[in-house]
């Protein structure tokens, strides 16, 4: 159904039918909000309103237990953290959905406190609100893991959780692997588990590049999960203090093939937010300086950018803009 609906890789995508109106901006570039579907919109709305019953009847073809970006868009309203919480005590038809919600939202939550300054620059106050936030968060998921068991959201939350606890390399590999095992080509799980690799979180150089090597070699061509690779630059980048240089013809051969074997294949199916994986192989692209594929990869966004990853640009918005006009 999504291939018909949303389009593939290789093909012009059919008129979706939930596609948000794209704002008309004088640069040319928008942000994408609520994956620019209709129906994820009307959730922030309800989240926004402390509307729990429209909440937690998330129309198909979505589904909180799988579907991160869903839960992401949800996690990211501002409030949620108000009224959830009567949801967990008071639906015990729901209570499972009420808990990923709310812990994923208390994970946002910690790190607007902990803000994305360097370990030496957050104050006391703000590690203790991180931390009890987190605290919060991780016996929530935990509970949402038990009680449904298929689920791999919890897992790839209770990763980034585990991680802004400090709670060490097992207890997360043994995350790592519960979600694995319930998806073991699951992007945002490879995604995670990427950044747990860096140095700046106690991985070895080099860790992260070797594991998203291997994980998409194991993916079948039209698989998104050729975003780790692009990720996993951007990462060294970002490692690096933003001084890396990326733009080796190696690099961008990699991130050429990458791309092609799966945002650029006829077999990618383009979900609701599909625009995200295509901003993770624009930055990285853009970043190596590579004039092949990038082209083709901005043409198609269309002008939608979308905060990861750029966030990691000091301007997104600005920054996102003038690599696009470059390509």
């Amino acid at each position: 159904m999504f291939g018909k609906l949303f389009g593939r890789g290789a093909e012009r995508p059919v008129a979706d039918p939930y596609a948000l109106p794209v704002p008309r901006r004088q640069n040319g570039v928008h942000q994408l909000h609520a994956l620019g579907d209709t129906r994820v919109l009307a959730l922030v709305e309800a989240a926004r309103a402390g509307d729990w019953e429209t909440v937690r009847a998330v129309p198909a073809p979505f589904d909180l237990g799988r579907d991160h970006q869903v839960l992401g868009v949800l996690a990211e309203v501002a409030g949620v953290q108000d009224w959830i919480g009567r949801a967990v005590q008071e639906d015990k038809e729901h209570r499972a959905t009420a808990l990923l919600i709310s812990g994923a939202r208390h994970i946002v939550w910690g790190w607007e406190a902990r803000t994305a300054a360097r370990a030496v620059d957050v104050t006391q106050e703000q590690w203790r609100v991180f931390h009890e936030r987190l605290a919060v968060a991780e016996e929530q998921l935990l509970e949402a893991a038990e009680l449904r068991p298929e689920w791999v959201t919890p897992w790839r939350r209770l990763l980034t959780s585990g991680r802004g606890m400090s709670l060490g390399s097992v207890v997360n590999e043994t995350r790592r692997d519960a979600a694995l095992r319930r998806d073991p080509l699951d992007l945002e799980t490879h995604i995670e588990w990427v950044s747990h690799l860096q140095p700046r979180w106690s991985g070895e150089p080099g860790q992260a590049l070797a594991f998203a090597r291997k994980a998409f070699a194991a993916a079948p061509d039209g698989h998104r999960l050729g975003c780790v690779i692009a990720m996993a630059h951007i990462e060294e980048w970002v490692e690096s203090e933003r001084q890396g240089h990326l733009d080796t013809p190696a690099t961008q051969e990699e991130l050429r093939q990458a791309a092609r074997r799966s945002i650029l294949h006829p077999a990618y199916e383009r979900r609701p937010g599909w625009q995200e994986d295509f901003n993770i192989f624009a930055m990285a692209l853009a970043l190596s300086a590579e004039s092949v594929v990038a082209p083709r990869v901005f043409h198609e966004l269309g002008g939608a950018w979308t905060p990861w990853p750029w966030k990691y640009m000091a301007q997104p918005e600005k920054a996102y803009a003038r690599f696009r006009r470059r390509a």
